[in-house]
Order: structure tokens, then sequence, then C-alpha cells
């Protein structure tokens, strides 16, 4: 298993990116503005790409591992990969996602913790309803992880 970056073509790993975040148009706010990763074991099967808020926070925009390689510990891999990648340089990873019944236990396995949330976000900026898990996410619910120092 590896994890390396990618610095060109990043819109050929779009149908991967789509599956945590289905809007492309959303997709593209965030695809050229931050660092990009995949995870490989026989075949990509992870992506995830993180930008710089300031203030000492790393955030993940997008993390998805592909159908049929989840619950494999790659999404896992690729946090505790940005946490070694950005300690010393940032005081906390964040991600930002639905109150859903499938993402919300995962970070928190990670060791994120709620946070803060955005009221309406998904109803405000997405031209459809979302539905993960039989639930439509109307919040959105960010999650953080504090990164110690070395």
């Amino acid at each position: 298993m590896i994890i390396r970056e990618v610095t060109g073509n990043r819109e050929a790993y779009l149908p991967l990116l789509l599956l945590a975040d289905e809007q492309e148009d959303m997709v593209a706010r965030y695809l050229h503005r931050g660092d990009m990763y995949v995870l490989e074991d026989d075949g990509v099967k992870a992506e995830c790409i993180v930008t710089d808020e300031g203030g000492g926070v790393l955030e993940i925009k997008n993390i998805a591992v592909a159908p049929g390689c989840q619950g494999r510990g790659y999404g896992r891999a690729l946090i505790e990969f940005l946490v070694r990648r950005c300690r010393g340089r940032f005081t906390a990873l964040q991600a930002g996602t639905g109150d859903s019944p499938l993402t919300i236990p995962f970070y928190e396995a990670c060791g994120f913790r709620r946070h803060h949330t955005v009221a309406n976000f998904f109803t405000d900026h997405y031209d459809h309803p979302i539905i993960e898990a039989g639930v439509q996410l109307r919040d959105m619910v960010y999650l953080r992880r504090e990164i110690p120092e070395a």
C-alpha cells in the first residue's frame, strides 16, 4: 500500500471524488485548491483532497474509498497519513460532512469530535436533495481532530 500526491490530471479521479461529493460543480470549487492524495494497493483504492483553512487548520474537503474496498482500513490509513504529514505545520485536522449514520461514526472512530455546524448547507448549496443511508442531509457537521506536536 502506498499513498502518493497527485499533481496533475485530477479530473481522472472524478468518479471516485463524486462518491464523497456527488455534485460536480461543488467538487470543482476545491479540486485544484488543495493537495490531493491517492492510496494505491494493487490499483487506486481511495483518495482525499485537503486544504489549508488558515489558523493551523487543515481541512479534508473530499475523502472516498472505492466501492467494494470500504471497511478495509483505507480511509483510516489516509487519515493517519494526513495526521503524520501535517504534524508540526497544523494544529488540527477537520472535516465537514452531512449528519449521516455512515460518515459521522467513521470520523469519530478516527479520533474526530464534533466541532460546529453550518445550518442548511446541503439544502442551500446543492441543486438536489442529498440522501445518504435514507437520511436527507441538511446541515454540514464539522468534526475536528487535534494534532499534537511531535
